[in-house]
């Protein structure tokens, strides 16, 4: 029997953060071409599953049958492009989204990403991030742990005496939840969240979050997706590329004295290579942050 149906097919490949971010362009493929069932193969599934312009979800490597149902001699347009690798991504001239959508040839209408709880998901979130005051969530460190060989990465991680001092500033008045890697990083005074859950347990934890303070990593995709204006701290990617208007987007004060003889076509390798740090202060010195205006923004 043959298949007479259309289909836009896209590929996500990447961090949870990108796939956060690439909700935004599943909904402008549909946009574009209406007409067409939605089909998105990619790492976190759960990502796209309660958003209703996806007509279905498949795990990259869990695809039987996929050439026979949605290739051969089917309708389908192909959306398989990785956005980081083009000119206009490596010198920054367009946000991620936009420069993505451009790339596969879409009108690009603003859209931006896009996150949905179903009901379990909130039962079970409001249930375990219920707490006796309001949240005050702290993203410190975030990317894959296989690929970064220091628990502290220069390039993204909150600096400890910065995230230290605001979080025993809003201790006063809120319950701090820090998010990090392993307990290496963790904070003196706060509830530390550093195993492993599900994606929609943390997605959660900042839906109830009352404020927040984040670095350029999965949550403040996700904070920009649930409408949740929060500040951002960026240190080595930009906020141009990889942020949001919605955010408060603080930026590093970094010397631009430092030569990058490693560097290829990125300035600052997202896992912290230590020899190009541009960081010389410590003690005395201007820091990379100013804490009275991070807390301005809290």
């Amino acid at each position: 029997m043959i298949n007479t149906e259309l289909y836009s097919i896209f590929h996500v490949e990447g961090g949870l953060g990108k796939h956060v971010a690439s909700t935004a362009v599943a909904k402008c493929i549909k946009a574009n071409h209406p007409e067409r069932k939605l089909i998105v193969v990619c790492a976190y599934p759960e990502i796209f599953i309660n958003l209703p312009y996806v007509h279905r979800v498949y795990r990259i490597g869990a695809t039987p049958y996929f050439y026979d149902n949605y290739i051969k001699d089917v309708d389908s347009i192909i959306f398989k492009h990785e956005p980081y690798f083009t000119t206009e991504h490596i010198h920054k001239t367009l946000p991620l989204i936009e420069n993505w959508c451009r790339l596969h040839n879409l009108e690009y209408n603003k859209e931006i990403p896009e996150i949905r709880f179903n009901l379990r998901n909130k039962q079970l979130g409001f249930n375990k991030w219920n707490r006796d005051k309001p949240i005050f969530l702290m993203h410190t460190n975030g990317g894959p742990i296989s690929e970064q060989p220091f628990p502290y990465a220069w390039t993204r991680d909150m600096p400890y005496d910065v995230a230290q001092a605001v979080a025993n500033n809003m201790s006063n008045t809120h319950h701090v939840i820090q998010v990090c890697r392993n307990t290496a990083n963790a904070l003196s005074g706060v509830e530390v969240v550093s195993d492993t859950m599900s994606n929609s347990e943390l997605f959660m934890l900042v839906a109830v979050s009352d404020k927040r303070l984040l670095i350029d990593s999965s949550l403040q995709h996700a904070a920009a997706a649930l409408r949740l204006p929060s500040t951002v701290l960026w240190i080595g990617t930009s906020p141009e590329v990889f942020g949001y208007d919605i955010h408060t987007n603080l930026i590093a004060d970094l010397s631009d004295d430092v030569k990058l003889v490693d560097s290829y076509l990125f300035d600052y390798s997202f896992n912290g290579v230590v020899h190009e740090c541009p960081i010389f202060n410590n003690n005395g010195d201007k820091p990379m942050f100013d804490l009275s205006e991070i807390l301005k923004t809290l």
